[in-house]
């Protein structure tokens, strides 16, 4: 007879294999929820990943957990574990958004994608950590603080989704909900060694979010720890509702057969860490063995109009958070209330001109992908820095401003395709280090798909951080 699953150590199964521990009566949610519990009282206060917790996550599980003892699961997630971004109103729990005067928002509703995963019977643990506002690249706040990376607590995890993606890679919970307006779920799931999927626009609907202030740039998508681990969660969040326009998008049939892969190894002479170019070249040769075409140069396209419009879109952005809670402008960050005079003093001509050229951009990259399949380049410029500095001060050598590091991966938020970060090789210290691959409108299941084959094809399965293994 096989040997039972020690539930102490159900931690480092993925969401799919807990399911299936579910499904042969070996493993119950509430038994694992209840494991979870106790590991993250041992680990969260040194990661600082999660920054409230659902009171009644025993409760879910415990229905999960007779629904299974029936054979009437909800689906095929029920009862799996989930960490909700602080960024994602979840009914009952606190949306703060990194800023001190909204500590008592209580969300009175779920954002939609919440609600599917409630539907489908996942157990909410809690809500994780961002930056405040989610706007910038690491994880901060003046109400929680900063949140540290499991690979080496002295560095930054990233962000905004910081404190989904140091809760996956600790092994404090199996899937997150994550938000990404500029890569905020792909650059902190390079940092981490995680899947993240920033899926196109319209594919998960947004429904009872808070003010989308970065416009249809913003996406809500899975982190996993492994591709079909991403997938299920993808399955269970996407789909359109009639309430979302954006989500009646047409979904096209994906290509068939071997992929034309253009690979970008860098953005013209911008800094790239020596490290991270050459591992993510190693992992372009996983493409060319399965029989992929491989191509390597430049994007196909100029983002000017992308670097024009994007300080434009973050001023307007907080000045209109503050609008819409003014109660947080006093509360705010220096920085947030400067941004904010400078999206007032915004005119609207500009801010009009500035998004012509956004829609011009779009219709150039879906002109691009007719004779591309696959785009690829770095997730990151840098790998992870001090976690209480919001940038890196300088890269390979070079000095860098506050978005040096993130030059990849804004312009896919721009065009609204698909991405997903995958796992290179590490650096020489152990440091993850991640690559994107981007697919054209509404491809997100082709990402997947690739995003699984190449996890077969590399053999580079997840690999737990020495903190999570010996805490």
């Amino acid at each position: 007879m096989a040997a039972q699953p020690d539930v102490t150590q159900s931690w480092r199964l993925g969401a799919l294999e807990l399911a299936a521990a579910y499904a042969a009566g070996t493993l119950t949610p509430l038994a694992v929820v209840e494991a979870l519990g106790e590991r993250i009282a041992r680990l969260n206060p040194e990661l600082n990943a999660f920054i409230t917790f659902n009171p009644a996550a025993a409760e879910e599980a415990a229905a999960a957990t007779a629904r299974w003892a029936e054979g009437r699961p909800l689906s095929p997630l029920d009862g799996v574990p989930l960490t909700v971004k602080d960024h994602l109103n979840t009914q009952g729990l606190a949306t703060t958004w990194g800023n001190r005067a909204l500590a008592g928002n209580i969300a009175s509703e779920d954002e939609l994608a919440v609600s599917r995963c409630r539907a489908a019977g996942l157990v909410i643990l809690g809500k994780t950590n961002v930056p405040e506002f989610t706007l910038e690249g690491y994880t901060d706040n003046p109400l929680f603080g900063v949140t540290r990376n499991p690979w080496n607590p002295a560095l930054t995890p990233g962000g905004s989704s910081g404190g989904a993606v140091a809760a996956l890679a600790a092994g404090l919970g199996p899937l997150a909900l994550g938000t990404d307006g500029g890569g905020s779920i792909r650059r902190p799931a390079s940092h981490t060694g995680l899947v993240g999927l920033k899926p196109s626009i319209g594919a998960v609907a947004r429904v009872g979010s808070l003010p989308q202030v970065m416009l249809d740039f913003e996406v809500v998508g899975p982190l996993a720890r492994s591709a079909a681990d991403a997938e299920a969660l993808y399955r269970i969040i996407s789909g359109p509702d009639v309430r979302d326009p954006a989500s009646w998008r047409t979904r096209p049939e994906a290509p068939a057969g071997k992929l034309r892969i253009h690979y970008v190894p860098r953005f013209g002479d911008q800094p790239l860490h020596a490290e991270i170019a050459g591992n993510v070249e190693q992992a372009l040769a996983v493409f060319a063995r399965q029989g992929h075409q491989v191509t390597r140069g430049e994007l196909p396209f100029s983002l000017e109009p992308v670097d024009k419009f994007w300080p434009m879109l973050g001023a307007a952005a907080v000045a209109a958070i503050f609008r819409a809670f003014p109660e947080t402008e006093p509360e705010a960050a220096g920085r947030f209330r400067d941004m904010a005079g400078q999206g007032r003093q915004l005119s609207a001509s500009d801010y009009l001109c500035g998004l012509d050229g956004i829609r011009r951009f779009r219709r150039t990259v879906a002109e691009a992908f007719v004779d591309i399949d696959i785009i690829v380049t770095p997730s990151a410029a840098a790998l992870p820095w001090p976690a209480e500095q919001p940038y890196p001060g300088e890269i390979d050598g070079r000095p860098v401003g506050p978005r040096g590091h993130a030059i990849y991966t804004g312009w896919v938020n721009a065009c609204g395709h698909p991405a997903i970060n995958l796992p290179a090789a590490p650096s020489a210290a152990g440091l993850p280090i991640g690559f994107q691959l981007v697919a054209g409108m509404s491809q997100d299941e082709l990402l997947l798909r690739l995003a699984a084959d190449y996890e077969r094809e590399s053999g580079r399965g997840w690999q737990w951080p020495a903190l999570a293994e010996t805490k």
